[in-house]
């Protein structure tokens, strides 16, 4: 899409309906964007009025935007919030570069004074103290509204309440309980684990609040049903798992299990006791526990996120959780991730950025006044001010793109309030329980807000190639994981060899000089098979994710590494222990050795060492781990493999619990390793990997099809289970999308009744 011209006529591309507010103006305006940036843009295209705002009867519907006192010159959206705050700290009055008609004019708009922001805003700041007045007066106002249950979802109606109870508002209870007297009834099917984690943590801080036991029936069945619903390993999906136990569609996400934790959290603090809201609990903790210090938290029991310092909010969720579980250690390390996360890294999201919003300031917050104050002054005043709107409520603006995203339309007030509302300390979700972990001063918090800058959608791996060698070296020990993997990338590109520096920090007391230095020899182009001797001793460190590291580095290196196999394939024949019960040292390991060092041939490899460590990894509770130790099963002869095939069997017939997304991988590797060996046991077990009733059938089913069909002769005794499943296949036809499986099976049918002769099937027994 090609950046258009308003003043020659060009309009707003088709499709490209993603606008946004434009502050207390009372306009809405399009700007061009690419690569999630509107850094391009030099015009803004007014779109919307509000009738009676400040810009009625000053703008109309088609004028242009081409700056603020001056010509737009890096940013209009950037610099339409800053002349916002600007104005509004001033004397009001907002200057703006009108085209209209081929004419330029400069009109002024009149903005109410709030004043500026503090430099510990929101904290001892009367303009924040003002905006959520207005706010909430304007909030309480629509929520009288007959029409306004209709117009909210679950989420940004839980947060609205949320934010009036936050108020202190005494005047607002009334109200605020009749949202509670909703929500305590509420129930749902579709999406469950995002809804009840909103719902529940509004039930129970009304409960903390005012000790009105009213709805305390309706907070124990939402916190045992959001118990009951939670998978075997402590994962919630889009919704509670299914009858099998098992969690429905793709699998395991964050997002929602992080708020859904933390509303058990605050229902047990409510009163609601039970061992099985303990239990799920403390099984998600652990999980999202498991991140701290080594990035953000990902999108599901994925790898820590390294590119940026939080992933659409969930470390910011994860601040909020490990605060309330008194878990100092983790609450900082992930509130400092939040300060650091601001501009391009905080103005994106999956499916949009509301939770990178609404969770920023809140965790931020555990880091002291001078953080969120810091915080504010680098991104969040000019945004804040932009997505207010001239009645002091705020829609969300989304992140910058062209379509609108998932959440275009919410009614965000709530979530923006919230932050406001901090200071007053009312709820749980706004510091009612002082933090302990230690508070920013302003230099310190200026030195997070630097580590998150410079960071592009367009230059993802570029953001520190313009500092000197020395610089990036010293870079690599940053308590950053995502500094220290942007350190790694551009000293890459470096010219001169780093191996003796990284050698050295490999014996560095510091544990980040050490995972820097690994990150390091993962990228670097220069010899790294010196490093070899000191990365095989930090094999044996006591801390795991140095282990995991030094492995990846060896992994990296290539063939000088090989002599690390031994001890590696030693460790993840060991499995899951007490300090490690998600066997997590066992699935990183398992990626490093059988995605990457047994790609080739397997000549050289000690056998039993091999065969122990499959039998154990298959174990792993994690689909993509088993995945990836499936990916050698065609380089193993019939003789290597039938000491394996108890293992293999189990791994095809018990879906790993973890890694939902990534599980048929092994179990399709497996019935084809049955195939190419002629195994009798093989046939129903094709059938069972198809999981035909579970998520990404469509790519398992055609598969597993093909693989019965290597069976030839020998399935013939299998044919009338196979008719079995074609009926079955036409049942679920009837919901469309079955066709072309019904055929592809047939034709395998034809094809074994036709097959000549007979085949002498192989037995596990």
């Amino acid at each position: 899409m090609t950046l258009p011209d308003f003043t020659k006529g060009d309009p707003i591309p088709e499709g490209a309906a993603h606008d946004w507010n434009l502050g207390a103006t009372g306009l809405r305006g399009w700007m061009y964007s690419s690569d999630l940036a509107t850094s391009e843009a030099r015009q803004i295209s007014v779109t919307r009025i509000i009738k009676g705002s400040p810009a009625d009867g000053k703008l109309k519907v088609g004028d242009v935007i081409l700056g603020m006192g001056e010509p737009f010159s890096y940013d209009p959206r950037t610099e339409f919030g800053q002349a916002l705050s600007l104005a509004e700290a001033a004397d009001g009055k907002l200057p703006i570069i009108r085209w209209r008609e081929g004419q330029e004019e400069k009109i002024t708009l009149q903005l109410p004074v709030l004043g500026s922001y503090s430099a510990t805003a929101p904290y001892d700041c009367p303009k924040s103290a003002l905006i959520l007045e207005q706010g909430c007066a304007a909030l309480a106002k629509r929520m009288m509204s007959p029409a306004y249950p209709r117009s909210q979802n679950p989420i940004t109606r839980s947060l609205n309440a949320l934010a009036l109870l936050a108020s202190g508002n005494e005047d607002y209870l009334d109200l605020v309980r009749q949202e509670v007297k909703w929500a305590s009834d509420f129930k749902a099917e579709s999406f469950a684990t995002w809804w009840y984690g909103h719902v529940t943590m509004l039930v129970a801080e009304y409960t903390i609040v005012t000790g009105d036991q009213t709805f305390m029936p309706g907070l124990r069945r939402l916190a045992l049903e959001s118990a009951e619903g939670q998978g075997p390993v402590g994962t919630w999906g889009h919704r509670f798992v299914g009858t099998d136990g098992r969690l429905m569609g793709y699998g395991m996400m964050n997002a929602p299990g992080i708020p859904l934790t933390t509303a058990l959290v605050m229902a047990r603090a409510a009163g609601v006791k039970d061992p099985k809201v303990d239990l799920a609990i403390e099984r998600s903790a652990l999980l999202v526990k498991f991140y701290e210090g080594k990035g953000a938290i990902p999108y599901g029991d994925h790898t820590p996120w390294i590119e940026t310092h939080d992933d659409n909010g969930k470390g910011g969720m994860a601040a909020i959780l490990f605060h309330l579980l008194d878990e100092p250690k983790a609450e900082e390390f992930f509130s400092r991730m939040g300060v650091a996360s601001h501009g391009a890294e905080r103005d994106m999201g999956h499916t949009g950025n509301f939770l990178n919003i609404l969770w920023s300031l809140p965790s931020i917050s555990k880091s002291g006044p001078h953080a969120t104050g810091e915080w504010m002054r680098e991104f969040g005043a000019w945004y804040f001010d932009l997505a207010r709107r001239s009645d002091g409520s705020f829609l969300h603006q989304g992140q910058p793109q062209m379509r609108q995203d998932k959440f275009t339309g919410w009614d965000c007030s709530g979530s923006y309030l919230l932050a406001y509302a901090l200071p007053l300390k009312k709820i749980y979700l706004t510091g009612k329980r002082p933090s302990k972990i230690p508070q920013l001063t302003a230099d310190e918090a200026q030195e997070l807000i630097a580590d998150g800058q410079g960071w592009t959608r367009k230059d993802r791996k570029g953001t520190l190639d313009g500092l000197d060698k020395a610089q990036l070296l010293a870079k690599l020990g940053s308590w950053s994981p995502v500094v220290r993997e942007r350190a790694a990338m551009s000293l890459a590109k470096k010219k001169g060899n780093p191996v003796p520096t990284l050698i050295r920090m490999l014996d560095s007391p510091r544990l980040e000089d050490r995972y820097g230095a690994c990150q390091a020899l993962v990228f670097s182009k220069a010899v790294r098979g010196s490093a070899v001797p000191a990365l095989r001793e930090n094999l044996k460190h006591e801390d795991l994710w140095l282990r995991i590291e030094a492995a990846e580095a060896l992994a990296s290196i290539g063939q000088p590494g090989m002599v690390a196999l031994p001890e590696l394939l030693t460790m993840v024949a060991k499995g899951p222990t007490e300090k490690d019960p998600r066997g997590m040292e066992q699935r990183y390991l398992s990626f490093a050795i059988f995605q990457k060092m047994l790609k080739g041939d397997l000549s050289g490899v000690d056998k039993k060492l091999l065969r122990e460590a499959i039998i154990a990894g298959l174990q792993n509770e994690d689909g993509s781990a088993r995945g990836a130790i499936s990916s050698i099963y065609q380089k193993l002869s019939y003789e290597q493999v039938k000491p394996l095939l108890p293992a293999i069997v189990d791994a095809i017939s018990t879906a790993a619990p973890s890694g939902v997304m990534f599980g048929g991988k092994v179990r399709i590797a497996g019935a084809n390793l049955l195939a190419k060996h002629r195994i009798r046991e093989g046939l129903p077990l094709t059938i069972t990997a198809m999981a035909i009733d579970k998520w990404g059938k469509g790519g398992r089913i055609p598969q597993c099809i093909s693989i019965l069909g290597k069976y030839g002769a020998g399935a013939k005794p299998f044919l009338p289970r196979l008719r079995e499943l074609e009926k079955e296949f036409e049942g679920y036809n009837s919901k469309g999308g079955f066709q072309k499986h019904i055929d592809k099976l047939q034709a395998v049918i034809k094809k074994i009744e036709s097959s000549p002769g007979t085949i002498e099937l192989r037995s596990i027994k």
